[in-house]
C-alpha cells in the first residue's frame, strides 16, 4: 500500500516529460529517505548505517539493522515488524558475524549472507534454517567476506566478495561455485583508503543481464564492468570518464528498462553525485542525484522506487 501510494503521488504530481527524474530510497546521515523527484524527502526514520536494502511486494522495506540484523519495516508504522539476528541465532553465538546481503525469495523465505560465519543461508518467517550454502574464501575477513549477493534467474547466487576481488557464482542447490571472475587491477598497484584516492578490486556489486553477461561494480576500483561468461570485458567505464564526474567507491548497480545503468557514487566528497544514471551505448549522464549535504559522504546503497518491479538491480 505504502509503495503503491508513492508511486501513485509521483505520477500525479510529475507529468510524462518530467519522469526521467527518479524517486529514491537511500540511507545516509543516520536517516533512512525517500527522496521525492523534485527533491523534497517525503519519508524518513532515523536509521544506522546499512550496505543493503529492498522495498518489498507489500511496501515494507527489508534492511539491515547494526551489523548483523536483517529486518523489515513497516514504513506507515515506521515499526520493525520481522528481524532475524545472524550474531545469535542458528549457530552463530559467540561468533563474529557480519551481514551485507539479504533477499527475501520468491517462496517467502530470506537469503542471508554471513559474513565471519562463511555462509549464504534461508530462513522462513519464523527464522527456521531451511539452506546452508558455504561460502568459498580466499581472505576470510567477518567484514568483508562478502558485499551484496544477488540470485539470478538460472538458479544460482553471484556473490560479491569483496576481500578476495572476485565475484564468485554459487549453485542453489548444490551450493558448487559454478563460475568466477577475479576483478582486475589493470596494472596499477593496490592504495588503501575509501576516497578517490584509493584504489583496488574490492567489488561491492555483480548481477547478471538479460544477455548473460555480469555487470560488476568494483567498488574501489572506480569503475563499471561488463564481463561475458568467458570473462571478456566487452563494456567498461572508469573513475574519470564521465565530464566533471569522479567516481569513487562503486556500490549499487541498477539498469533500467530503458538500458541506462545506475550506479552508486560512495565516499566522493563533496559536489559529487551520490548516484549517476548513464546511457550506456553514449556513455552520457541522463541524471544524478547530489544530496552530500544531507546524507553525507557513506551512501552506499540506495533504490529507485519508481522503478521497483521493473529495474534490475
Amino acid at each position: 500500500m505504502f509503495r503503491s501510494l508513492v508511486c501513485g503521488l509521483f505520477l500525479l504530481f510529475f507529468p510524462a516529460s518530467l519522469r526521467a527524474e527518479h524517486q529514491v530510497l537511500l540511507q545516509g546521515g543516520n536517516r533512512l529517505a525517500i527522496v521525492d523527484a523534485d527533491g523534497t524527502i517525503s519519508w524518513e526514520m532515523p536509521w544506522g548505517s546499512i550496505h543493503d536494502v529492498h522495498l518489498l511486494d507489500s511496501g515494507n522495506i527489508l534492511t539491515r539493522e547494526g551489523r548483523a540484523a536483517v529486518v523489515e519495516i513497516d514504513p506507515e508504522k515506521k515499526q520493525v515488524v520481522w528481524k532475524y539476528d545472524s550474531a545469535t541465532e542458528n549457530g552463530n553465538e559467540g561468533k563474529r558475524v557480519e551481514v551485507h546481503a539479504f533477499e527475501r525469495l520468491p517462496d517467502g523465505n530470506t537469503m542471508i549472507a554471513e559474513s565471519g560465519a562463511a555462509r549464504m543461508i534461508e530462513v522462513d518467517r519464523e527464522g527456521n534454517l531451511k539452506k546452508v550454502i558455504p561460502l568459498v574464501l580466499d581472505h576470510p575477513d567477518a567484514h568483508s567476506d562478502t558485499r551484496l549477493v544477488r540470485s539470478t534467474p538460472a538458479g544460482t547466487y553471484l556473490v560479491a566478495h569483496e576481500a578476495d576481488g572476485k565475484v564468485r557464482e554459487y549453485d542453489r542447490e548444490s551450493g558448487k561455485v559454478v563460475w568466477e571472475y577475479e576483478v582486475p587491477m589493470f596494472d596499477r598497484p593496490a592504495k588503501n583508503g575509501h576516497g578517490p584516492e584509493a584504489f583496488g578490486n574490492r567489488l561491492f556489486a555483480a548481477i547478471r543481464l538479460i544477455n548473460g553477461n555480469t555487470l560488476i561494480a568494483t567498488g574501489n576500483g572506480h569503475s563499471v564492468l561488463e564481463i561475458t561468461p568467458a570473462e571478456k570485458i566487452v563494456w567498461q567505464i572508469h573513475q574519470n570518464d564521465l565530464p566533471g564526474i569522479t567516481l569513487a567507491w562503486v556500490t549499487t548497480l541498477e539498469v533500467l528498462p530503458n538500458g541506462n545503468r545506475v550506479i552508486g557514487n560512495c565516499h566522493a566528497g563533496p559536489d559529487q553525485p551520490l548516484l549517476v544514471e548513464i546511457n550506456p551505448k553514449t556513455k552520457q549522464v541522463v541524471w544524478t542525484l547530489d544530496r552530500h549535504s544531507d546524507f553525507g559522504n557513506n551512501v552506499s546503497n540506495s533504490l529507485l522506487v519508481n522503478m521497483v518491479g521493473k529495474s534490475l538491480r
